[in-house]
């Protein structure tokens, strides 16, 4: 058929339509500007908060160590890595890093990624493709969802956190496949709650299965030596793919994936998202490093951020009983809303009383809430002004 001319309209006027459906829905989103360094109190868009919106879990990202680290290193070798790590990108910092991370972890070796999305992207396509299955836990997170995809296995997701469904799933699927991976977040970032991480490894070993925990949300939180979730629920020695990033306790930026020697090997040969990007910057390396250090040698950061969990959580039960608290093993308080209204104007209220905890909304949530992230440099002050913030909010 002849393409007609005559018909020819903006081809990028859909652009406005979806935009105001998302207006419509109260699903818009914008910036919102930070002043100062990182910490538990910020200037944002030129007035002081309180913040309770980061994932600076141990207060690090503002530490003058990281940042003369981070300098000294950027003097030393420049402020860019200038190349994939397989051409002119690797640093001797970055092989210091990794070990740091198989230290910390307990495995044979680990790889740095240039962000923990690439980390997931990456891993998930080199290690399974249109032969195999994916089962998945329908929360994770958007880079663990986009690997699946990407990867072209048979993705199927298992009801969140329920291993019955998840057995059922391996009793329908797992015969039909190659090879089968099982893929979850252990913290999850918009609830709070972890994996069942023992379970799922049980599961794997009955039906010959890979795992792979995104510990994003637990690395340098959870656990005796803030490894994360597998040394948390006693897991150390059993063999998995452990993913994670170092923008979030660590305080810097990039990701990583610790394992065997034979998987890491492996994934330096078959990772697209490692093999043809520019390896992390010198400063970058550099900060996570510092941090890794930091958390070895003081343990109390850990000790004061479950302090702080543990408080909040007591005078959200006994002051704020009228809320729904979903519930949590970690740093992440998510206070439940019936609509993303109600999320907006709870935000926008505590934000008027000197509290920066944005209303978290679909498509990133299937409900509205005000995510509270708890950091171990939060003051006893601040936690009872968030409490009384709450007091404040005339929806409620």
């Amino acid at each position: 058929m002849k393409w007609n001319k005559s018909k020819i309209q903006n081809p990028y006027a859909w652009l406005d339509h979806s935009l105001d459906t998302i207006h419509k829905a109260n699903w818009y989103r914008s910036v919102q500007t930070l002043q100062s360094l990182p910490g538990a109190v910020v200037q944002l868009e030129g007035r002081e908060v309180i913040n309770f919106a980061s994932n600076d879990y141990l207060g690090l990202a503002g530490d003058e160590r990281l940042i003369q680290a981070a300098v000294m290193a950027t003097k030393t070798y420049g402020t860019g890595s200038t190349g994939s790590r397989l051409l002119s990108g690797h640093r001797e910092l970055h092989q210091e890093l990794e070990r740091a991370i198989a230290s910390l972890k307990q495995t044979e070796d680990a790889l740095v990624f240039s962000s923990g999305y690439l980390a997931n992207l990456g891993t998930l396509a080199a290690l399974v493709d249109k032969r195999d299955l994916i089962l998945a836990d329908q929360y994770n997170h958007s880079s663990l969802k986009n690997g699946a995809i990407l990867s072209g296995a048979t993705n199927v997701n298992y009801t969140h956190n329920d291993i019955k469904d998840l057995h059922n799933k391996l009793n329908q699927y797992r015969q039909h496949y190659r090879r089968c991976l099982i893929a979850t977040d252990s913290v999850f970032s918009m609830d709070g709650d972890l994996c069942p991480l023992p379970e799922l490894l049980l599961l794997a070993e009955n039906y010959n299965c890979m795992v792979l925990v995104d510990e994003a949300h637990a690395t340098g939180v959870l656990g005796s030596t803030g490894a994360g979730c597998v040394e948390h629920f006693g897991c150390r020695g059993k063999t998995l793919i452990q993913v994670g990033t170092l923008s979030k306790a660590l305080g810097s930026l990039g990701g990583y994936v610790a394992g065997s020697s034979r998987l890491i090997d492996f994934l330096k040969n078959r990772t697209a998202s490692w093999i043809y990007t520019t390896g992390l910057s010198p400063a970058d390396t550099a900060a996570a490093l510092a941090a890794i250090q930091i958390i070895q040698q003081e343990p109390e950061r850990r000790t004061r951020l479950q302090k702080n969990v543990s408080t909040l959580k007591q005078l959200i039960q006994h002051q704020l009983a009228n809320l729904k608290l979903l519930p949590s093993d970690s740093p992440i308080l998510c206070i439940q809303f019936a609509t993303a209204t109600d999320a907006i104007i709870a935000g926008k209220q505590l934000q008027n009383a000197g509290i920066f905890a944005p209303a978290i909304r679909p498509p990133t949530v299937p409900t509205s809430r005000i995510r509270i992230s708890v950091m171990a440099t939060h003051e006893l002050s601040h936690l009872y002004t968030l409490i009384d913030a709450f007091k404040g909010i005339n929806s409620l």
